[in-house]
C-alpha cells in the first residue's frame, strides 16, 4: 500500500484520507497544541503527544514523520489565522476604525487561543528556527503593505503621525500579552476582574488619543 502524507496525498498518487485518517490527524495536531504550549518545543516529546491524543507513537508517526514535522504544521497553520485579521485592514473603512477593529480582532485572538499564541512565542524566543523564512518573506511583505496604508493615511491626515511598522507591534505586544503572561495579569489583578474586557476599554482609549488627528 502507498504510504500516505499528513496531508492525505499518498505518494503513489493523490489521494483524499478517510474519516479515521482525518479524525486522527485532527486529534494529533490538537494534542501537540495543548502539549508544545505548555512544554515548549524542546520539552515535548511524541510520547507525550501520542498520549495525549490517545494514539500509541507508531500510529502517530504514521501520519507524521517526526515532532519537527508536527511542530511546523501547527505553526504554518497558526501564521494564517494570525495575518488574517491583518489582511482584512484595508483603506475602505475610516483609518481609526480599521485600526481599532484591528486591534479588537487581536485581543479577541488573545483571549480564545492563548495556547496558539503561547505556541508562537516560544517559536519566536528560541530564534524562529522553523519560521524563519515566513517571518523574512510572507509576515515581512504583508507587514509593509500595511505600513504604506497607514503611512498614507498620515499623510493625507486622517491619523496622527505615527510610526506604521512600531504601532503594528505595539498593537501586537500589548493584545499578545494577555495570553502569554495570563497567569501574571490574573495574579496582579486580582479576583472579580475580566482582564480582557478592561484591556479592551483600555487599549481603545489609548490608540484613539494616539491615533486622532
Amino acid at each position: 500500500m502507498a504510504e500516505e502524507t499528513a496531508t492525505g496525498a499518498s505518494k503513489g498518487g493523490a489521494r483524499p484520507r478517510t474519516r479515521i485518517q482525518q479524525r486522527n490527524t485532527e486529534a494529533i495536531l490538537e494534542a501537540a497544541l495543548e502539549v508544545f504550549s505548555a512544554q515548549g518545543f524542546r520539552g515535548a516529546t511524541l510520547d507525550q503527544i501520542a498520549a495525549e491524543a490517545g494514539l500509541s507513537k507508531p500510529n502517530l508517526l504514521y501520519y507524521f514523520p517526526s515532532k519537527e514535522a508536527i511542530h511546523l504544521a501547527l505553526l504554518t497553520s497558526l501564521l494564517d489565522d494570525w495575518l488574517a485579521p491583518l489582511r482584512e485592514m484595508t483603506g475602505a473603512g475610516d483609518p481609526r476604525e480599521e485600526l481599532m477593529r484591528y486591534m479588537r480582532r487581536k485581543l479577541a485572538m488573545s483571549r480564545e487561543m492563548p495556547r496558539e499564541s503561547r505556541l508562537f512565542a516560544n517559536e519566536i524566543l528560541q530564534g524562529a528556527p522553523r519560521m524563519g523564512a515566513m517571518l523574512g518573506t510572507e509576515l515581512k511583505a504583508l507587514v509593509d503593505e500595511k505600513a504604506a496604508l497607514i503611512r498614507a493615511w498620515t499623510e493625507a491626515g486622517q491619523i496622527a503621525p505615527v510610526d506604521p511598522h512600531h504601532l503594528i507591534f505595539s498593537i501586537w505586544a500589548l493584545t499578545q500579552h494577555y495570553a502569554d503572561f495570563d497567569v501574571q495579569v490574573r495574579a496582579v489583578l486580582g479576583p472579580g476582574h475580566d482582564p480582557f474586557a478592561e484591556a479592551e476599554t483600555f487599549l481603545t482609549t489609548m490608540f484613539e488619543r494616539l491615533l486622532k488627528p
